[in-house]
């Protein structure tokens, strides 16, 4: 079991008229080294006394930081600047949740021929979240479908999994926390 605190921040990229219901934390480095891997991590435990699971996402530095749906928040009873007690376990591999697959690669998958639909239901749910996250943290649309076609190559050819690329983001600078919402300033 892993126990931390950590401050609940707001998103600061989203428009002020569009403030973001959503909010997240930075696991501390302590709390981070402790997980088998710098890349998403799914776990599950306790969120302010309140039971959850959810996929940790890596900062870009080597750690980890988890977004925090406002339903979740709600049910903890805190809200953004508050410091909340977490306590979590990693899933482990044969219980790995299924990832949410993004429309394009759906319709991708859809439109590929009987080999590629079946690969990717033979793979495991953490092979298809490496997949998924690879496609993801393109940071342009034209690496994006790129990045989708070469997928459906990947698994026509019996990959498992797409090679080479750093789950982490600390190498290439595709994984990033959000930044945290200023204090605002009289008159705003």
């Amino acid at each position: 079991m892993i126990t931390c605190s950590a401050r609940l921040y707001r998103p600061a990229e989203t428009p002020r008229s569009e403030r973001a219901e959503w909010t997240f934390l930075r696991l501390p480095g302590t709390a981070s080294v402790r997980l088998s891997s710098r890349g998403l991590v799914s776990i599950r435990g306790t969120f302010h006394g309140v039971g959850f699971s959810a996929t940790l996402q890596p900062d870009g530095q080597g750690g980890h930081w988890l977004r925090v749906e406002s339903e979740l928040r709600a049910a903890a009873g805190v809200k953004p600047n508050d410091l909340v007690k977490l306590e979590f376990t990693p899933v482990p591999p044969d219980q790995e949740p299924e990832p949410e697959v993004p429309p394009d690669l759906r319709a991708a998958l859809a439109a590929a021929g009987p080999k590629v639909r079946n690969q990717w239901s033979d793979i495991t749910p953490a092979a298809r979240r490496d997949f998924i996250h690879w496609i993801a943290s393109s940071k342009r649309a034209e690496t994006r479908a790129k990045r989708i076609t070469a997928a459906c190559d990947m698994l026509a050819k019996g990959k498992r999994r797409p090679c080479c690329f750093d789950r982490s983001g600390r190498f290439d600078g595709s994984q990033n926390c959000p930044v945290a919402e200023g204090p605002r300033r009289a008159g705003r």
